[in-house]
């Protein structure tokens, strides 16, 4: 018998974070154009209009120009409450030296966003959160929220049921859309599912509060972005917002003395006020991350989207979290919702966004060996800096640069345009343009 969804179809969503909210409104928006009448229940415990631990997502905060794009597409515009500093350039910071990198096509912009209400210490509420805004529009789509927390997961007649508060809720499918942060790997694990838990490691994710005017003069509208010689970081970003900047490091189980290191770096003090001391913010959390898929996302009416199933490595994790909830939900609606309709229809996707993943390790390996050998950082340094002062039109290194860190490409195209003659030529000559001109540390060009 297939499995499918009908008239009446109940669907849960466990999470209301942006995987579970694009989901409910991806599957309604296209059970609506079949006439399809299904309901939907998200479960959320936390309140997204609250600052602080209990509204937080433990996230950075970048919405890449592809997802804004996208959102679009979807007749989802981010509204300015929501969207808190469009970042329209970056500065690559090295011990070197640095480099600023406007958008590559003059066009692309990112948005900054608080994913909750805001910071711990926030006084004034001037901005609404990226993760509660798509939660109303899927509720505007129709569907609804439960703010409960699901204590336990398992089967009636062939159907999963999640139980809140002592009651038990059978489901025609049930989505996890829990990330990685939380116990809900234990409700899939009771209902049968036979796969591996995502890969994760410690990041570290803080919040400063320096003011608008601060922020202004010292970040701009560009993200910072550094590559520092430090053991198991991979890479840095200090993202500026309304009255905050967030200071994510990403790499390798990051610890307090990871933090201490990255704070004290001069290549870091030189962004902040010469008055400012080394410090984290009221707000600060080392959420995991997910690195590596879950072997195996999906079984008949269950399926694992964004985080707790897979996410792009280090960036665009709430573009990867659309990309999968999506195709799940279409795949729900107009295929249907068992394991083989899954497997056809989602795994494609699934696997696409897994193998991409493989070429950012094998890209991130090298910019490590980059950082660790100052004639080749010079060179990239004295590369970029030449394109963006218009020496060179092709902009090779500024794009390959500026994908690398907003999710705007995938790993693998980023890899193989690395490859390319025009790129080694120009990239072997900004090297020896450094090595000869020199290159002047602490300038952004």
């Amino acid at each position: 018998m297939a499995l499918t969804l009908g008239n009446g179809s109940r669907v849960a969503v466990i999470g209301g974070g942006p995987a579970g909210s694009l989901f409910a409104h991806s599957l309604l928006t296209f059970a609506q154009r079949m006439d399809l009448e299904v309901g939907l229940d998200i479960y959320e415990p936390r309140d997204f209009t609250r600052a602080g631990p209990s509204g937080c997502n433990m996230c950075g905060g970048i919405v890449s120009e592809t997802l804004v794009q996208a959102l679009a597409v979807e007749g989802i515009e981010l509204p300015p409450t929501v969207v808190q500093r469009g970042i329209d350039s970056y500065a690559l910071h090295t011990r070197a030296g640095s480099v600023k990198i406007a958008t590559p096509l003059r066009e692309r912009r990112i948005a900054a966003v608080h994913r909750g209400g805001g910071p711990r210490d926030l006084e004034v509420l001037r901005w609404g959160g990226l993760d509660g805004y798509l939660l109303k529009l899927a509720q505007g789509q129709g569907a609804q929220v439960i703010a409960a927390k699901v204590t336990d997961a398992g089967w009636d007649n062939n159907r999963p049921y999640v139980r809140v508060h002592g009651e038990t809720r059978s489901y025609d499918l049930l989505v996890g859309a829990t990330g990685v942060n939380s116990t809900g790997w234990q409700l899939f694990e009771k209902l049968g599912l036979r796969s591996t838990r995502a890969e994760t490691t410690k990041a570290y994710v803080t919040e400063l509060r320096l003011g608008v005017e601060t922020i202004t003069q010292h970040f701009g509208n560009s993200m910072h972005l550094f590559l520092l010689n430090l053991s198991r970081l991979d890479c840095a970003a200090i993202i500026p917002k309304g009255d905050y900047v967030t200071v994510c490091l990403l790499g390798r189980d990051i610890d307090d003395e990871l933090v201490a290191q990255f704070f004290q770096d001069p290549a870091v003090r030189r962004c902040f006020p010469a008055s400012w001391l080394p410090t984290q913010g009221a707000c600060h959390c080392g959420p995991r991350m997910n690195i590596h898929e879950a072997s195996q996302p999906f079984m008949d009416r269950v399926v694992l989207i964004g985080d707790c199933g897979v996410t792009r490595l280090y960036k665009d994790g709430i573009g990867a979290a659309f990309r999968t909830a999506k195709a799940a939900a279409r795949t729900a609606v107009f295929s249907g919702v068992s394991a083989d309709d899954f497997r056809r229809h989602y795994w494609p996707l699934y696997r696409s966004i897994a193998r991409d993943n493989r070429y950012g390790f094998l890209l991130f390996a090298v910019m490590h060996r980059i950082k660790a050998l100052e004639t080749l950082l010079k060179g990239v340094l004295r590369t970029t800096a030449t394109e963006q002062t218009g020496g060179n039109g092709a902009r090779r290194m500024s794009l390959v640069l500026w994908d690398m860190f907003t999710g705007s490409a995938p790993y693998r195209d980023i890899f193989f345009r690395t490859l390319a003659p025009g790129f080694v030529a120009e990239f072997l000559t900004g090297i020896v343009q450094a090595a000869v001109g020199g290159w002047r540390e602490g300038v952004v060009n």
